[in-house]
């Protein structure tokens, strides 16, 4: 397995995780199908999202893939009056990372990262580990703290 820039970040600093390669030859790479291919809970498989604010600029948000970002929420959390998605065509150039295989972990710059906060019931979590077809699954409180990420009602 080639090593993504998120696992090369985990490993560096000793975090515990756990990697899922998924076959994406059938086109199958939304949030639901991946929890199945991966076999967990889609309530334990998360996907990034990165937004764009008024004044704050771009944030990054991990919900569960079951679930759409409450922009208003997204707002509230970063400070912001206004929240949007950025667009899928700048997802790359801004993190380093393609739609499907953005991973909150080792963009190409650290941006203000929120979790939401139903991460923290659980032992573990699922997210991208940098491509599509890998998930890396670890501690939410790991995912924060290598993230710098903190928990908030997002969804």
């Amino acid at each position: 397995m080639q090593k993504t820039n998120a696992l090369r970040i985990l490993e560096s600093a000793g975090i515990a995780h756990q990697t899922y390669d998924y076959d994406v030859a059938d086109g199958m790479i939304d949030g639901l199908s991946v929890a199945r291919k991966v076999g967990k809970d889609p309530e334990k498989v998360f996907k990034t999202l990165v937004t764009v604010g008024k004044t704050t600029g771009h944030s990054v948000f991990v919900i569960p893939v079951e679930f759409e970002l409450d922009l208003k929420k997204a707002a509230a959390a970063t400070g912001d009056k206004y929240m949007e998605m950025i667009k899928a065509r700048d997802l790359e150039a801004l993190t380093g990372y393609v739609h499907g295989g953005c991973s909150p972990v080792g963009m190409k710059k650290a941006f203000p990262t929120y979790i939401e906060e139903s991460a923290a019931l659980y032992e573990c979590i699922v997210v991208s580990a940098g491509r599509v077809g890998l998930q890396m699954e670890l501690s939410p409180e790991d995912l924060c703290q290598i993230s710098g990420a903190v928990f908030r009602d997002l969804i």
